[in-house]
């Protein structure tokens, strides 16, 4: 299996396994670290980087050539949007669709979702085509995978910090490609100087180097 793959089926068991601490539930319909998120439907946005990939694997691929992962990016409405801007509100309440049901629902389907997800993509091809409807516009199944890795270890460290507990420690090879990701979309969005200031020279780096 391609190591993306792998990497995100770690990261999916991780998520999972955050989803299943005792706080998550206890702290449901409390307000999480992110603006206007309640700790549930956090959960569940953090679910459904796991839940969507079914469907987008069933998803038909129209013709045409995928686009590259920064592209993608770069033709995303959500980036830069305000927190009350329509695309903000609308993934916050696609969240608390997902986790309408409650923690103990949310955490059975994420955990049998994994489970299918392990078998599926180790059948896909190399160079396995993935559309996205709502772009609309395709990518390679392994750039897909790469974005919704990065959610999940972004958002798993905005869950673990919203109920108190540890923001789960993932390995290497599941990292690497996250912070390549980030470093890439903070150089387009900040350059080149900044960002190696900001990890290399302290007296001299930028206030932020967010990648977003």
């Amino acid at each position: 299996m391609h190591p993306i793959r792998t990497a995100y089926l770690t990261a999916a068991r991780s998520a999972a396994a955050l989803l299943a601490e005792p706080a998550v539930a206890t702290r449901w319909d409390t307000p999480s670290a992110l603006a206007e998120f309640r700790v549930g439907g956090l959960a569940g946005h953090l679910a459904f980087q796991v839940l969507a990939v079914p469907g987008v694997l069933a998803e038909p691929v129209p013709p045409g050539e995928p686009i590259g992962l920064l592209d993608h990016y770069a033709r995303g409405t959500w980036i830069g949007a305000a927190v009350d801007d329509e695309v903000n509100v609308g993934i916050r309440s696609s969240g608390e669709r997902v986790a309408a049901d409650g923690p103990d629902a949310l955490r059975a389907t994420v955990d049998s979702t994994v489970d299918r997800l392990a078998a599926a993509l180790a059948l896909e091809p190399a160079g396995r085509v993935v559309h996205l409807a709502r772009g609309p516009w395709s990518l390679t199944l392994d750039d897909y995978l790469t974005t919704r890795l990065m959610e999940l270890a972004v958002h798993s460290d905005d869950l673990a910090v919203s109920v108190g507990v540890p923001t789960p420690e993932l390995p290497a090879e599941v990292l690497d490609p996250v912070l390549a990701l980030l470093t890439r979309l903070a150089v387009r969005r900040h350059g080149q100087p900044a960002v190696l200031r900001a990890l290399s020279r302290a007296e001299r780096a930028p206030a932020s180097v967010t990648a977003f």
